[in-house]
C-alpha cells in the first residue's frame, strides 16, 4: 500500500495543544484519550489544515452525529489513509446511510470508521467485488479476519467520495472504543483542526414546566434573541419567572476554514455563581441514537427546523451526559431576590462564550394587561402534561366554562385573563378531560389515555389497538386518535402528539371501508398531500404496522410500477435513473444474457450504474432491467446491446 503521510509535528502545535486541554479542565478531568493524543494521523490530507462541516456530538434531525465530517472542496478521490496501524475488520456498500464505508480495527482496541467513500483500495474493493457478485446483491457488509488486510498507519485504505446519505463530497470519519462508544476525534491531537471562534448563542427559550408556573406572567415557551457583546450575549431586560422554569438555547460553535455550523458539547449553566446543570458530550453510545429527542426540543425542530438545546433533564432522560451535573436543570423561581443566570459554553478547542441574563420572581397576576389578541373563539393544545385552552371573553355571563370527564363537569376558572382573553390550564396528570364547553362551544379533547414511559403499555378501541413497548417512550405520553375522513374519501387515523419513540410501536387499524388486502394495500403517514410508506400486515380485515413515531395516517392501494429511465447503456456501461411515485423502490436486478449484472445504487439520486467482474469484459448481449417497488409491482426494461 501506498503511504502519503509524513508527520510534521512541531513545537508550536503541540503548545497550542495543551494549551486547549488547559483551558478545558474547567469543565472536565483529562481523559484517558489525552494519554494517546498525537498517536493517530488525521485520514484526510494530514500535515494540512482540514475544514469541517460536522462534529462529534452535534445535533442533527435524527441522530448524534457520532464523528468529524471533513471536507473535500466538493471534489471526490483525496486518498483516505488509516489512522492507525492495524487492521480492515469490517467493509460495506449500501445505496443510503453510510454508502461505502470501511473500519479498521487498531492495537489499542479502538475502531475508526471512514464512510461515504467513493471506492476502496484495490485489495478490497476486488475482494468486495467478487463477493457482490458470488451472492448477488449490490448491498453488502463483510467481516474481515487480522491479517487478511493488514495497514499501517499513513497507508491508503480508500479515496473520499458522496455516497449513501452523504449531502456532498467529504469523509466522515469516526473513532470507536472497545465498547463500540462513539468518542471525539479531536481528543487525538488532530493540529490540521484549528478553531480560534467560541460557540455563538442565536437565542434563548424559557419553558414553564407545570400549570403553575410563568414567564412574564404567561405560561408556555418564549423565545428572546440575544444581544452580542464581544464572546457575552445578553438579554437587557429582566424575565419575570415563577416557579419550576427550564432553559433552551440555541447555540452553534465553528472552526476555522468553515462556514458550517457544529455542536457545543459542554454547557454549564449557573445560578447566582452555584452550578446547578451542566453538559458533557463526550461519548456517544451508538444504540441511544434517538435519545437526541430528550436533548432537543422535538416539536420546535418539526416547526422550523431548529435544534434548541434543552438544558434541562426530561424524566426519561438516561442519557450519560450529566453526571457531572448536580441537579437535573429545572429551575426553581420563588421569592423577591432577582437572580443572575449564566450559561457558559465551551468547545473542545478551550473557546468560551457566555450567555447572561436575569430572573426576577414575580407571583402570578390573576389580570395580564399584555396577553395577545386572540385570533380565534376558542384554541387548545397539550404542552407537555398540560392542557392550556384560551378563549374570547364570552359575550354572555350565564355562558361558565366547564370541563367533562366521563360525562361529569367540572367548573372552570381561568388562570389568567385580560379584558378580552380568558386562559384555562388543567393538569393532566390528576385528569384527562373528554372535553371542554367554553362560551357554549364544546372543544374535544380526544384523550385517550395517559401512557408511561416506564412500563407496557396497551391501549384498545373500535378503530385502532396500540401497544407500546417498555421504555419505548422518552417521557409519560397524553395520547390522543381520531378517526376522519376527507373529501378524497381518504380516511385518516390521527395518534398524537406527534412524538418519538426509542423503538417500534404496534398499531392495528380497523378501516371502515374496504380494501383489497393485498401487499399492494398498506399503510402510509400523510403530510398534507405527500405520503411516505409504512407497510403493513393484513390479517381478519385489520392492517398492522410498526412506526416510530405518531402522525396522521391512511390506507392507500399502488397499483402503478416504477419509472425506469435510460440514460446510457454501451458495452461499457450502464446507467438508469429509477424512480417510484408512492411505496417506494424495495429491489431492482440486473442480468446480461442471462447472468447476474452487478448495479450500483444511488438512493439519493435515483441512479443505477452497472459495474462489471472482469474490467476487461463487454456489456454486449441481451441485458435486462427488473426494478420492484415496496407494493410488489414490477417494471422491467430490455435492450439488446450491441
Amino acid at each position: 500500500m501506498r503511504n502519503y503521510w509524513n508527520l510534521k509535528s512541531s513545537k508550536a502545535g503541540v503548545v497550542l495543544f495543551l494549551l486547549a486541554h488547559v483551558a478545558a479542565a474547567q469543565f472536565s478531568e483529562p481523559d484517558v484519550d489525552v494519554v494517546k493524543a498525537n498517536t493517530y494521523v488525521f485520514p484526510i490530507r494530514p500535515g494540512n489544515p482540514a475544514s469541517l462541516s460536522g462534529t462529534m456530538g452535534e445535533l442533527r434531525s435524527t441522530h448524534f452525529h457520532t464523528g468529524l465530517d471533513i471536507r473535500t472542496n466538493n471534489e471526490l478521490n483525496w486518498p483516505v489513509v488509516a489512522a492507525q496501524k492495524g487492521y480492515i475488520s469490517r467493509a460495506g456498500v449500501s445505496p443510503s446511510g453510510y454508502g461505502y464505508v470501511l473500519y479498521v480495527k487498531h492495537p489499542d482496541g479502538n475502531t475508526t470508521v471512514y464512510a461515504h467513500l467513493n471506492k476502496f483500495n484495490d485489495a478490497v474493493h476486488n475482494y468486495v467485488l467478487r463477493e457482490r457478485y458470488r451472492r448477488k446483491t449490490s448491498s453488502i457488509d463483510l467481516y474481515f479476519r487480522d491479517g487478511q488486510f493488514p495497514v499501517n498507519k499513513g497507508d491508503t485504505i480508500a479515496f473520499s467520495g458522496n455516497t449513501g446519505s452523504s449531502g456532498g463530497p467529504h469523509l466522515h470519519f469516526d473513532i470507536r472504543d472497545p465498547n463500540n462508544l462513539a468518542l471525539n476525534p479531536l481528543k487525538y491531537g488532530f493540529a490540521e483542526v484549528r478553531d480560534h471562534v467560541p460557540p455563538i448563542a442565536q437565542k434563548v427559550a424559557f419553558k414553564t414546566l407545570d400549570k403553575d408556573s410563568r414567564i412574564n406572567d404567561r405560561f408556555g415557551r418564549f423565545e428572546f434573541y440575544l444581544q452580542r457583546s464581544g464572546n457575552d450575549y445578553l438579554l437587557s431586560q429582566p424575565i419575570l419567572a415563577y416557579g419550576t422554569i427550564g432553559i433552551e438555547l440555541l447555540a452553534h460553535d465553528v472552526v476555522d476554514n468553515a462556514r458550517f455550523k457544529c455542536g457545543v458539547n459542554h454547557i454549564e449553566v449557573y445560578m447566582d455563581s452555584v452550578l446547578v446543570f451542566k453538559q458533557n458530550i463526550e461519548r456517544l453510545n451508538l444504540t441511544q441514537g434517538r435519545s437526541i429527542y430528550t436533548v432537543l426540543d422535538f416539536r420546535k425542530m418539526l416547526a422550523d427546523g431548529n435544534r434548541f438545546y434543552k438544558l434541562y433533564q426530561d424524566d426519561g432522560n438516561t442519557l450519560n451526559f450529566y453526571s457531572q451535573s448536580p441537579g437535573n436543570g429545572k429551575l426553581k423561581v420563588r421569592g423577591i431576590n432577582q437572580s443572575n443566570v449564566r450559561i457558559v459554553m465551551q468547545d473542545f478547542h478551550g473557546n468560551t462564550s457566555t450567555v447572561r441574563f436575569r430572573l426576577r420572581p414575580s407571583e402570578p397576576p390573576r389580570e395580564v394587561i399584555t396577553l395577545e389578541t386572540p385570533k380565534a373563539d376558542v384554541t387548545s393544545d397539550i404542552q407537555d402534561n398540560t392542557l392550556v385552552i384560551s378563549s374570547r371573553m364570552c359575550e354572555s355571563e350565564e355562558y361558565g366554562v366547564q370541563a367533562y370527564v366521563k360525562g361529569q363537569p367540572t367548573e372552570l376558572e381561568p388562570a389568567y385573563f385580560n379584558a378580552s382573553k380568558n386562559v384555562y390550564l388543567i393538569d393532566l396528570r390528576k385528569t384527562l378531560p373528554d372535553s371542554v364547553v367554553v362560551c357554549g362551544q364544546s372543544i374535544v379533547t380526544h384523550l385517550k389515555a395517559m401512557v408511561p414511559s416506564t412500563t407496557e403499555y396497551k391501549y384498545f378501541s373500535d378503530l385502532m389497538d396500540i401497544r407500546f413497548p417498555n421504555r419505548a417512550l422518552y417521557d409519560t405520553l397524553y395520547f390522543t386518535a381520531t378517526h376522519s375522513r376527507r373529501a378524497d374519501s381518504l380516511e385518516i387515523f390521527s395518534l398524537g402528539p406527534q412524538e418519538p419513540f426509542s423503538r417500534n410501536i404496534t398499531v392495528t387499524l380497523k378501516p371502515t371501508q374496504a380494501y383489497a388486502m393485498s401487499k399492494a394495500t398498506a399503510v402510509y403517514r400523510t403530510n398534507g398531500r405527500s405520503y411516505s410508506y409504512e407497510g403493513g400486515e393484513w390479517a381478519n380485515g385489520k392492517i398492522t404496522f410498526y412506526p416510530r413515531e405518531l402522525g396522521d395516517f391512511t390506507i392507500l392501494t399502488d397499483t402503478i410500477p416504477p419509472v425506469i429511465t435510460r440514460i446510457y447503456a454501451n458495452t461499457n456501461t450502464v446507467r438508469f435513473r429509477i424512480g417510484d411515485s408512492l411505496s417506494g423502490i424495495a429491489s431492482f436486478e440486473a442480468t446480461l444474457n442471462g447472468k447476474w449484472l452487478l448495479m450500483n445504487y444511488d438512493a439519493k439520486t435515483g441512479i443505477l450504474v452497472s459495474e462489471k467482474l472482469d474490467p476487461k469484459a463487454s456489456l454486449a448481449g441481451d441485458f435486462e432491467l427488473t426494478v420492484t417497488d415496496q407494493a410488489g409491482n414490477k417494471k422491467t426494461y430490455t435492450q439488446k446491446i450491441q
